[in-house]
């Protein structure tokens, strides 16, 4: 799912491209995107793009006559940016175009056969409040706020981090990624940090989100984003299970949930403890391994048999 330095480069990309230009028209091929249906989607056509911004990971367009447009792109949705002539609308994966004067249309895809990916049509920003999950805003939060949001409720450092209810736009990569250069495990609780590793905390968080604001930005290129994934091979440890950690060198861990799973270099973070995963602890029971050294010499001993 894009997250916040996604997000941020979508809005950036599209900046340049559509605010202030007028919105002709939408169509729409899938009939699950859209969930609203007060106002029409026809009252957008012929509206001026007026600003852009960020609830979340949710991208809004702002338009003349207290309109807003919502998108969530969840796990497989993309914009693709198509500067000249009419975008057909067919295949699977293609769900919406929205045509701009000028000639530039913006797709919307899903590429998952699960179609999550939703867009609102909200009048007023009364309504459009709602969508705010009141998550805090760490790039422009001090350490005190940050504190504050991370030990409202008793969670796991991962749990929390990913919560939008305590931190806005923060997702399963970067939350990966923020416990790796904090060293800190995924499964710590957040009410028994100590001041000092709640400020190293916060620090990780700031420094890893800029780094990847920056380094995602379109304007570097003038390119629109076109490889916006969870997946990237900067990433130190998310996605990287049984690669090298690029800091230490040990194989990188996973904890596979739902659809989700954690990726941590157990020595950089657990000092060399395995994280058990619930269902190959389930399974394995006494035989799961508790260190590096352990498993190792499992699958040794599994090699040999």
């Amino acid at each position: 799912m894009p997250e916040l330095p996604d997000i941020l480069s979508y809005i950036t990309a599209l900046k340049s491209r559509i605010e202030g230009k007028v919105l002709i028209r939408a169509r729409m091929a899938s009939p699950f995107l859209l969930r609203t249906a007060d106002p029409p989607i026809s009252d957008i056509f012929g509206k001026r793009v007026t600003g852009l911004r960020r609830i979340g990971k949710r991208i809004v367009f702002e338009l003349e006559d207290d309109l807003f447009l919502v998108f969530h792109l969840m796990i497989s949705g993309r914009f693709q940016w198509k500067p000249n002539g009419l975008v057909k609308l067919g295949g699977k994966i293609n769900l919406a175009a929205f045509e701009f004067e000028g000639g530039g249309t913006l797709l919307l895809t899903e590429a998952s056969t699960k179609k999550r990916a939703s867009l609102h049509l909200i009048r007023g920003e009364r309504d459009l409040r709602e969508f705010d999950r009141g998550g805090l805003e760490v790039m422009s939060a001090d350490l005190e706020a940050f504190e504050a949001a991370l030990t409202r409720e008793n969670h796991t450092l991962k749990r929390a981090l990913t919560d939008p209810h305590l931190f806005s736009g923060i997702g399963n990569a970067f939350s990966d990624e923020i416990l790796h250069r904090a060293k800190m495990s995924p499964g710590k609780i957040t009410r028994k940090l100590a001041p000092d590793e709640v400020e190293r905390l916060y620090g990780a968080v700031r420094e890893v989100l800029q780094e990847w604001i920056e380094l995602l930005d379109p304007e570097k290129d003038g390119k629109f984003p076109e490889k916006v994934t969870a997946f990237r091979p900067e990433m130190a440890v998310h996605g990287k299970y049984n690669q090298p950690c690029p800091v230490c060198g040990s194989p990188v861990q996973r904890i596979v949930y739902a659809d989700n799973e954690s990726n941590y270099c157990a020595t950089c973070q657990t000092g060399g403890r395995l994280l058990a995963d619930r269902s190959m602890s389930r399974l394995l029971k006494s035989d799961w391994p508790r260190t590096l050294e352990e498993l190792e010499e499992s699958r040794a001993a599994r090699r040999g048999s």
